[in-house]
């Protein structure tokens, strides 16, 4: 009996990296610094009308040539369009906070920018945790890590983010007692990342991370409906 056709893939395996077809499209090849403060609109169903934003860290390349904007979400670093939480946030598209313009596409130069890069840096097929890539952060991600439950925890602020061979985006965090040299720069040796931590838990950008050193009611408030969930 003949086999029947599927649209699927996912059964399908590149030959290079040995992963299914499908994650290779989707793969992240070249990062770029989000440098004039473009934010990811969403909403979510607490208040359906009302627009939250949120700053876009970088631009990402994905091997299918599409470019998305990243942001740290929760415990993950992922694109904008498949933001995804407890309480169903929903992407609604980027703004520009400077001219308050509301778009639904990758701006065209960083799209640009990316395009050009990875043709100029294009690598040979490396292994899943070669380094690729490391851009500075520059909207003061921090770092919430504990191991007891959320009973303590620190804040952590991440230095810088690290592109891996198998296209997933690391916050690298600051190891103290290997530091030789400051100030620390991308790629230094004393830097590990956030999510390879067991006790690693969520990200925070530097307006509720500086509300949580200061104990403000609100914001702990909201780590408290995240443990909950």
């Amino acid at each position: 009996m003949k086999p029947q056709a599927s649209d699927s893939r996912s059964n399908v395996i590149d030959l290079f990296s040995g992963r299914p077809v499908d994650d290779v499209v989707d793969r992240i090849v070249r990062i770029a610094p989000e440098l004039d403060g473009l934010e990811m609109l969403y909403t979510n169903d607490t208040s359906p009308d009302r627009l939250y934003s949120l700053k876009v860290v970088c631009w990402a390349l994905r091997e299918s040539g599409e470019v998305v904007g990243l942001v740290p979400w929760l415990n993950q670093v992922v694109p904008c369009t498949e933001i995804n939480d407890p309480l169903n946030g929903r992407w609604e598209g980027y703004r520009d906070p400077g001219t308050n313009d509301i778009f639904y596409v990758s701006p065209q130069h960083k799209v640009k920018e990316l395009e050009l890069a990875e043709a100029y840096y294009r690598m040979e097929p490396c292994r899943d945790q070669d380094i690729v890539q490391e851009i500075p952060d520059g909207i003061g991600t921090h770092a919430v890590l504990t191991d007891n439950g959320f009973r303590s925890f620190v804040l952590i602020e991440v230095l810088s983010w690290r592109l891996l061979g198998d296209g997933s985006v690391h916050a690298m965090l600051v190891d103290e007692d290997k530091v030789k040299s400051t100030p620390v720069l991308p790629g230094d040796p004393c830097l590990y990342s956030a999510q390879e931590q067991a006790e690693f838990k969520y990200f925070f950008q530097h307006r509720i991370a500086n509300k949580i050193k200061e104990q403000d009611p609100e914001a702990l408030a909201a780590i408290s409906m995240l443990i909950e969930n």
